[in-house]
């Protein structure tokens, strides 16, 4: 689930959330998990019900704050990395580790 800008929210179990990605891997749920706590959130994760035990389990990871919206937080540079630069959407992508301000690369 890419930052697409819309708002997702729901339950898990008797939680209200709000969808931060869903039927990911455990190393992008990891990655999540620790950054999202990192930056005050709370956490929830739900694992994703598989059709057979050979598939690989995924999972849904949410916060409980209600207005978090991912693309927002990533857009408007909210969130830290865990060494207090500011999060872009090339490190929310687990792309880079690189944090420069800019969002494209110059070719020259």
């Amino acid at each position: 689930m890419a930052l697409g800008g819309k708002h997702l929210f729901g339950s898990i179990e008797d939680q209200r959330v709000t969808f931060v990605e869903k039927k990911i891997d455990e190393n992008r749920k990891d990655f999540l998990k620790k950054l999202l706590e990192h930056n005050g959130f709370e956490v929830v994760i739900q694992e994703e019900k598989r059709k057979t035990e050979e598939e690989p389990q995924l999972y849904t990871v949410a916060v409980t704050d209600m207005v978090f919206n991912p693309t927002i937080w990533v857009f408007e540079r909210k969130l830290k990395t865990f060494d207090g630069r500011k999060v872009t959407h090339e490190y929310w992508n687990q792309k880079t580790e690189e944090t420069k301000p800019q969002y494209w690369k110059n070719s020259k």
